[in-house]
C-alpha cells in the first residue's frame, strides 16, 4: 500500500498497514474453525453461512451478544491474552445453548487505541479456540483502532453468536413440573462475572497477581483469576439428543437468584441444597477476604455451578453420569417445588453450615 495514501491517517494515529497485516496473520487461524456451512473467506463485507435445514421443520435462529467485562483488566495487568478469547465465545455460546440452540457461527469485535499485532493475534487465537470448543465457525469480525479512546495497552472485546434450533426442540421451561430434578454442571472458576468486586477484594488483600493463591500454592492469583470460562456445548448437545431436558440456565451476572428464574414459570420455584456440589477455593477465599455472606456470593458469582439443567427426577442419575464422562463435575443440587412466596430461588444453607461447624 503506497505510503502517500496512508500518511494522513497514520499521522492521526491509525495504522492501516498494521490492520492489513493482522488480516494476513489470522487467516489460517480463522480457517481452522470453518464448518460445513461456511461459504465465504475472511475479508469480505459480511460472512456467508449456509445452515443445514434438512432435518428441521420449523427452524429458529437464536442470537446472543456479550463481552468479557473487567476481567480484561487482569489480562492487561499480567500481559496474558491467550484465554480471554475463550471467555468471549463462552458467554454468548452458552447463552443460546440454554434454549436448545446449537451455535452456527461467531463474530468478534476487537477495539483498541493502538494496534499491537502480537497481542491481537493472541486474543484471536483464543477466540478461535473457543469457537472450536463451541463447535461453531469464526465467521468474521472487526478490528478497530481508535487513538485516545483506550489507555495504552488496553482493548475491549464484544462477541456475537448465532445458533439454530427446530421449534419442536426449543427449550423454554414451559414443561417444568414440581418434582423435577435440578442438575448443576461445574464451573471452571469465576468465569467472566463479578470482576469489579473481585479486583476490589484482591487490591484490599495486598496480594499481587504474581503471588501464590493463598489456598493453593501451585497456582498464582493470575492463574486462578484468568481461568477461562467453561463452554458447555459438547456436553449438553449429547444430552439433548435423547434426554428430556425441560429447562436450562447459564449462571452469569446475577448468580443463582437472577438466572435460574429466567427458565421457570410463575407457579414454581427452585429449591437448592447449598453445598451439594464442590465449591472451588477461589469462592471460599473471596467470601472470607471480602467479608461476604453466601447469599451475597450467590447473587454475584456462580460459586462453582456454571450451568443448570432441569429434567425429570428419574433421569437425574443418568444425566450426572453422562456429564461426568465429559470430564465435567455434575451433581443433583435441588428439586423444583410449588411456589410459596416472592422468591423463585430458595437455597437451604443449613446442612452446609452444620457440616462447616463439624469440620471447624
Amino acid at each position: 500500500m503506497p505510503a502517500d495514501r496512508t500518511k494522513a491517517y497514520t499521522e492521526a494515529g491509525v495504522n492501516i498497514q498494521a490492520g492489513t497485516a493482522l488480516v494476513e496473520r489470522i487467516k489460517k487461524i480463522v480457517a481452522s474453525t470453518q464448518t460445513r456451512g461456511v461459504v465465504s473467506d475472511i475479508g469480505g463485507f459480511g460472512g456467508l453461512f449456509r445452515p443445514d435445514l434438512a432435518n428441521m421443520e420449523e427452524p429458529y435462529l437464536v442470537a446472543s451478544t456479550d463481552g468479557v467485562g473487567t476481567k480484561l483488566k487482569i489480562a492487561f495487568a499480567c500481559n496474558r491474552h491467550d484465554t480471554v478469547g475463550i471467555d468471549l465465545v463462552a458467554m454468548s455460546a452458552n447463552d443460546i445453548l440454554v434454549q436448545g440452540a446449537l451455535p452456527l457461527f461467531f463474530l468478534d469485535y476487537f477495539a483498541t487505541g493502538k494496534l499491537d499485532l502480537d497481542v491481537t493475534e493472541t486474543v484471536i487465537k483464543g477466540i478461535a479456540q473457543g469457537c472450536k470448543l463451541a463447535e461453531c465457525a469464526l465467521l468474521g469480525g472487526e478490528t478497530a483502532e481508535m487513538p485516545d479512546m483506550y489507555a495504552q495497552g488496553e482493548y475491549d472485546l464484544a462477541g456475537f453468536c448465532v445458533g439454530i434450533v427446530d421449534n419442536a426442540r426449543l427449550i423454554d421451561g414451559s414443561s417444568i413440573r414440581v418434582g423435577d430434578a435440578i442438575i448443576g454442571i461445574a464451573s471452571s472458576g469465576l468465569h467472566s462475572n463479578g470482576y469489579s468486586l473481585v479486583r476490589k477484594i484482591v487490591k484490599e488483600s495486598g496480594l499481587q497477581l504474581s503471588d501464590s493463591f493463598p489456598l493453593d500454592n501451585s497456582q498464582t492469583m493470575a492463574d486462578v483469576l484468568l481461568t477461562p470460562t467453561s463452554i458447555y456445548v459438547e456436553t449438553v448437545r449429547h444430552l439433548l439428543r435423547d434426554m428430556e431436558i425441560k429447562g436450562m440456565a447459564h449462571i452469569t451476572g446475577g448468580g443463582f437468584y437472577d438466572n435460574i428464574p429466567r427458565t421457570l414459570t410463575e407457579r414454581i420455584e427452585a429449591n437448592i441444597q447449598f453445598g451439594s456440589w464442590d465449591i472451588p477455593l477461589i469462592f471460599q477465599w473471596l467470601k472470607t477476604q471480602g467479608n461476604l455472606s453466601w447469599p451475597e456470593m450467590l447473587q454475584i458469582f456462580n460459586c462453582g455451578i456454571g450451568y443448570i439443567l432441569i429434567l425429570p427426577a428419574e433421569q437425574a442419575e443418568e444425566a450426572v453420569s453422562r456429564i461426568r464422562v465429559f470430564k465435567m463435575g455434575a451433581w443433583q443440587i435441588g428439586v423444583i417445588g410449588k411456589r410459596t412466596g416472592d422468591e423463585q430461588v430458595k437455597i437451604d444453607f443449613e446442612a452446609y453450615e452444620n457440616q462447616s461447624e463439624e469440620v471447624s
